[in-house]
Formats: structure tokens, C-alpha cells, sequence
């Protein structure tokens, strides 16, 4: 099968656009994990694949793949990447459209400046819709890691997050501490492992380690939890900008939904014989 593609990234975070409306496209669990090999395929962080919608109030559908090849409810950044694409693919010319997700209907809509805003939907802090295994719905809970407790705050923005306030983003362990988080017993669906550091009240830096794609350079459903996290704390006030190793990415949130605004870039296009 040869299969046409766009690489893109948003703030770093960098996916492998498939169009499934003008192909017909069917990825085996192998084909997605050769797809986003970074040595034997093309690479990336996740697969976006843009289809027809299925609800009749929806432009498009779009559907998540994460690099191990499990499919997952939502992804931020990729929502602005989707926006970018079907612009430059000419599949519309609305600037504000309606995608329909795992998760429900999401409105991105492209800035004249270049950027894309996404309205992200509430947070939801019900731990059986996470889920998390007894957790009570409050702004910050215990999790038992290697014998120490940590302070979390669980929230999902369509897909599930667990927060913590650190001193040092910089001086986290990620690649030992992420997947303790991701796999802990009381996520039964894992999780993905925000690290948030507060510069100010208008600013932190956010590491995050995603849920079947480890580290990643951002994301943004992960910098929009941070955030909520962090105001329902006290510690920050809306709008807030996040500060990732892929770039800066600006979240508001005033008790509603939640507004994420950033960067979607085109890298290239290509083919793939799969």
C-alpha cells in the first residue's frame, strides 16, 4: 500500500497527517508503530488521520493513533495541526471548523496571525471518568510512587492527566518517573504524567510524558491540565502562557471551557510503501 502523508509538528510535538477523506486508508497496529519508527519509518510522536465525519454537525473526523499504535481520545496539539492540514489539502475554506473526536466536537479555528486556537472543551474532574481508582475529585491527591507520596491533581481534557508542582522541571527524572506514573495501578487506562514548574502567575514550564509515546517536546492537552491544575490551586491566573521544549503554547481558562492557542506547522510531504 502507498500511502501519502504531511509531517507536521505543533510546538515540537510531531505527527504523521494522513488524508483518509480523498484515500481510503485501513493501519494495521504494526503499520502505525513502522509509521512512527524514527529510525525505520517516518517518525513521530503520533498519527493524525482526517475523515469524513460521521455526525451530521461535524466537518471532519479525526482519529488519534499514538506511536505504539493504540488509538486514544484527544490531542491538542494535534487538533491544530488537523486545522493547518485540511487548509493546505484545500478539503475547506471555513477558518472555524467542526471535528468530531472519540471525546465529542471540538472548534478549532485558524488565526490571521498564523496560530490556531482550539476550544478544548471543560475539564472534567470525575475520577470514574478518568478513571482514577479512588480518587475523591479533589484539587490535589495522593499517589503512592516507590514507596514515596506524591501530590497530584488528576484531570482529563478528553484524555487523562496526572499533574504534579515541581521546584525543577529540568531536574525531573522523566524517563524514570513517567512510566511509573503512566502504568500506576489506580490509572487502569494509564495516564499521561505532567511536570509543572511555576515561573509566576502568568507563566510555568511543563514537561510531559505521554501515555504510549513517552517525552514529548509538547502537549497540549497536557498544558491545558497544568494549567487548570495550577489555578484551581491558587498558584496561577488566566491566561497563562506554558513554556515546552518544543515552544510556548497560551491557555485560558476561566472555570468554562478551555481556550489553547499555537503554533501548527507543515515540515513535509511524502510516500510510504507500506
Amino acid at each position: 500500500m502507498l500511502l501519502k502523508f504531511t509531517k507536521m509538528h505543533g510546538a515540537g510535538n510531531d505527527f504523521v497527517v494522513i488524508d483518509g477523506v480523498r484515500q481510503h486508508v485501513y493501519l494495521s497496529t504494526e503499520q502505525l508503530r513502522l509509521l512512527a519508527d524514527r529510525h525505520f519509518g517516518v517518525g513521530c510522536d503520533q498519527i493524525l488521520l482526517v475523515e469524513k465525519a460521521h455526525d451530521s454537525s461535524a466537518d471532519f473526523r479525526y482519529r488519534i493513533f499514538n506511536a505504539d499504535g493504540g488509538e486514544v481520545e484527544q490531542c491538542g496539539n494535534g487538533a491544530r495541526c488537523f486545522v493547518r492540514f485540511v487548509h493546505e489539502q484545500k478539503l475547506t475554506n471555513k477558518t472555524e471548523i467542526v471535528v468530531e473526536t472519540q471525546n465529542g466536537l471540538i472548534r478549532p479555528r485558524l488565526e490571521s496571525d498564523g496560530r490556531v486556537t482550539v476550544n478544548m472543551g471543560s475539564p472534567v474532574f470525575d475520577p470514574a471518568r478518568l478513571p482514577f481508582i479512588d480518587g475523591l475529585g479533589e484539587v490535589s491527591e495522593p499517589l503512592e510512587v516507590e514507596g514515596r507520596t506524591l501530590t497530584i491533581s488528576a484531570i482529563s481534557m478528553g484524555n487523562p492527566h496526572a499533574v504534579q508542582v515541581v521546584d525543577d522541571v529540568g531536574a525531573v527524572d522523566l524517563e524514570r518517573m513517567g512510566p511509573l506514573i503512566e502504568h500506576h495501578p489506580r490509572f487502569p487506562k494509564r495516564v499521561n504524567a505532567g511536570f509543572m514548574q511555576v515561573m509566576d502567575r502568568k507563566h510555568i514550564r511543563l514537561r510531559v510524558y505521554e501515555r504510549g509515546s513517552g517525552e514529548t517536546m509538547s502537549c497540549g492537552t497536557g498544558a491545558c491540565a497544568a494549567v487548570v491544575a495550577g489555578i484551581r490551586r491558587g498558584l496561577l491566573d488566566s491566561p497563562v502562557t506554558v513554556a515546552t521544549h518544543g515552544g510556548t503554547l497560551n491557555i485560558a481558562w476561566e472555570g468554562g471551557t478551555v481556550s489553547m492557542t499555537g503554533p501548527a506547522i507543515s515540515v513535509f510531504a511524502g510516500e510510504i510503501n507500506l
